[in-house]
């Protein structure tokens, strides 16, 4: 199965120490795509973010090797209405901890995996 991720969810292994690829695959998520808009927000935070959030995008931009980038129609403006737009449009789960997109994509029937517990992945339908 595909999904997509957010950019808080390619920081998850810098941050938490989790490994999210074998979190992923264990929930049967085998492709993992990542839209232009979170690419440019890592390259944004990695050059000009500070501290421990600078060091966690400049691994999630290296995580980005193992995953596809989709081009997307929108992809300038928001990043969160980006994803929304293409995982309904893909039919495909988002990986995010963001709350309000959270709710956004659950009020549009997509499935959400997010970080649980700082330790694991969990889905909600």
């Amino acid at each position: 199965m595909k999904i997509i991720l957010d950019t808080n969810a390619l920081m998850v292994p810098a941050e938490f120490g989790v490994d999210i690829f074998s979190e992923l695959a264990a929930l049967g998520f085998d492709e993992w795509i990542v839209p232009p808009g979170v690419a440019r927000e890592l390259e944004g935070i990695a050059s000009r973010g500070r501290g421990k959030g600078r060091g966690a995008a400049r691994v999630a931009l290296a995580l980005m090797d193992r995953c596809r980038t989709i081009e997307t129609e929108g992809t300038v403006g928001n990043v969160d209405d980006s994803i929304v737009e293409l995982a309904v449009e893909m039919k495909v789960a988002v990986f995010t901890n963001d709350a309000e997109l959270k709710g956004r994509l659950r009020e549009g029937g997509v499935k959400v995996v997010y970080l649980r517990q700082r330790s694991y992945l969990a889905s909600v339908p």
